[in-house]
């Protein structure tokens, strides 16, 4: 039976606030928004999996974001702690593997949880997503950053959404329109300065313990999709390529960090394909529309 809900719930000791969708029968399928998103925010992708693969998809508001709750405890807020209550979300659901796909903080968090709990992994897809900054001195500049962006949102936090909108990552999401433009900016508003400020102060770069030396425990099928357009996070993907021990880089043309928002059927197509085949559905010609990086071939695991 196909449900479309929204609830609430407690995981990981943080109470949640998750949209299903799709057959309660179907495949788990996990979606992780990015930073000042929400689950509205990855509603394309959702809505293109849900229907794609009859799967049963399930998206939260990430801790501090959106409608989930706004703990004052500082250390929930840290990507391993939220790794954890995706996978207590997962318990919660009786989802005891899963596919998972995250979005650049997502992505992060999803990362985390593959290099950690692979086993609860039947496949991993990142979009625009990094395993953190290895250099300490790059990583102590970036927190700096980080920490001035959080005193920003608690200031003046419509000033900060329209600085963060209009940063040059998000340059490619200008094409898709003023009304996409009004209803982004109202999903990022929707969300509590204080939750975005702790998320950014604990979640971010700057503060995230890098997942290089475990990337070679992520012993999962890993989809690395970036935009063709983001340069950056097209590089990311070629090197995680060459470290996780199963992994393929994939670009998304006409898209940048967004990609799955900006290029929406080329990217949910891109990742349906790579969970169809994982899961022994479909072949790899689901993926048109997206070409792959070139790579080394992975490193054998262990």
């Amino acid at each position: 039976m196909r449900t479309d809900r929204a609830f609430r719930i407690r995981a990981g000791g943080v109470e949640l606030a998750v949209s299903e969708r799709g057959p309660q029968g179907g495949m788990p399928i996990l979606v992780l928004h990015g930073f000042t998103g929400s689950s509205a925010a990855m509603e394309p992708l959702v809505e293109r999996l849900a229907a794609g693969l009859a799967g049963r998809v399930i998206c939260p508001d990430l801790i501090g974001h959106g409608d989930s709750e706004v703990p004052d405890d500082i250390d929930r807020y840290r990507v391993e702690a939220m790794a954890g209550q995706v996978a207590g979300l997962a318990d919660a659901l009786d989802c005891e593997t899963f596919h998972l796909v995250g979005y650049s903080m997502g992505g992060r968090v999803a990362l985390t949880l593959g290099c950690t709990q692979p086993q609860r992994l039947q496949s991993l897809a990142l979009i625009g997503a990094s395993a953190g900054i290895s250099d300490p001195a790059e990583r102590r500049r970036r927190a700096g950053a980080d920490r001035s962006r959080a005193d920003r949102i608690v200031e003046d936090f419509e000033a900060f959404v329209e600085g963060w909108m209009a940063d040059p990552l998000f340059a490619g999401q200008a094409a898709l329109g003023h009304a996409h433009r009004q209803a982004a900016r109202a999903q990022r508003l929707a969300s509590s300065p204080a939750g975005l400020a702790r998320s950014l102060l604990a979640g971010g770069t700057g503060s995230m313990t890098p997942l290089h030396s475990r990337l070679k425990d992520c012993e999962v099928p890993v989809l690395a999709l970036a935009g063709a357009q983001d340069a950056k996070f097209c590089a990311i993907a070629a090197e995680l390529a060459t470290v996780l021990p199963d992994c393929a880089a994939v670009r998304v043309e006409g898209a940048g960090h967004a990609a799955h928002l900006e290029q929406p059927d080329a990217a949910a197509a891109a990742i349906a394909g790579f969970i169809a085949d994982t899961a022994n559905l479909a072949d790899s010609e689901s993926t048109s529309g997206a070409e792959a990086l070139p790579a080394r071939p992975a490193r054998p695991a262990g």
